[in-house]
């Protein structure tokens, strides 16, 4: 399931730190959240797709990944992030 290109773009252009930014961790981290709430929706329908929930928490791990290097280089920029998306309640 990948993201609709619009959403994409949407979620890009509010992420971004500069003009053309894609491969920020912020971008990234986001992209990968969305990606991840669509699959969870997914798999509360289909509980059986264990393809998806494999890909689902390859994901998750990437994104955890990300917001590890992003603690350890730049802790206001990773506050503010998960602040932003909602993580870490």
């Amino acid at each position: 399931m990948a993201l609709d290109a619009a959403v994409k773009q949407s979620i890009i252009k509010d992420f971004a730190t500069s003009e053309g930014d894609t491969g920020s961790p912020e971008v990234q981290v986001a992209v990968l959240t969305q990606r991840i709430k669509d699959l969870t929706e997914h798999m509360k329908e289909h509980k059986h797709d264990f393809h998806t929930q494999r890909g689902l928490l390859a994901m998750v791990g990437r994104r955890k990944r990300m917001l590890t290097y992003l603690k350890n280089t730049d802790i206001a920029r990773y506050r503010a992030l998960i602040e932003r998306l909602g993580l870490r309640r």
